[in-house]
């Protein structure tokens, strides 16, 4: 998948218009830079991955593109700093791919959703009908999402664009808003934990 294709796929997901995001498990870019198109020159983009490699790609590519993408070397599952984000939050958050590496994707994703302000959107972009592989350890169906974004304290997904994968099943995006006030806690659906665990790389396609 190219920037331009990615572009189109999100596009009725993200909120169009500036705005701080953070891409998680951002990898080689592809989503960040699609996120760069939609939001524009006033927009500040945080992509998160493990792999250093990628990220200093990417941040090459930026600083050519004269696009505001800041590079965070982490695992999305632990702790990680996002330098000079204030208290408000962050406007959207976009999870491509990402969630499939962990076994307890309504914990991880909460604990993300908990960086993004009141009313920000979240958009989450999986595999639907798809069979665990190494590449897609632990597939997130659809039907289970909705479950899910309560746990995170999430509004109902929309699902705002579907594509079949090349590898089976279909590609799926669903935007989400995150509910609550600045201050107050967020009441979240019960949901099954377990520990949290990463899998191999993710695939593309």
């Amino acid at each position: 998948m190219n920037t331009r294709e990615a572009a189109a796929l999100i596009a009725s997901a993200v909120q169009v218009g500036g705005g701080t995001w953070a891409d998680i498990g951002a990898g080689n870019g592809t989503f960040t830079r699609a996120l760069a198109e939609l939001l524009g020159p006033d927009s500040r983009i945080y992509a998160i991955d493990e792999d250093a490699r990628a990220l200093r790609t990417l941040e090459q590519w930026a600083a050519r593109a004269k696009a505001n993408v800041i590079p965070v070397v982490a695992d999305f599952t632990g702790p990680f700093e996002l330098p000079d984000v204030d208290e408000r939050g962050l406007d959207g958050m976009l999870a491509a791919n990402a969630l499939h590496f962990v076994q307890n994707p309504a914990a991880v994703l909460a604990r993300l959703a908990e960086r993004v302000r009141p009313g920000g959107r979240v958009v989450v972009i999986e595999y639907d009908r798809r069979r665990a592989s190494r590449w897609v350890p632990y597939p997130i169906d659809s039907g289970r999402l909705p479950e899910i974004a309560a746990h995170a304290g999430l509004t109902a997904p929309t699902f705002t664009a579907t594509r079949p994968s090349l590898y089976g099943g279909a590609i799926y995006v669903a935007a989400m808003d995150r509910l609550g006030s600045r201050g107050t806690s967020v009441s979240r659906v019960p949901f099954g934990q377990q520990p949290a665990d990463k899998g191999p790389e993710q695939e593309v396609g």
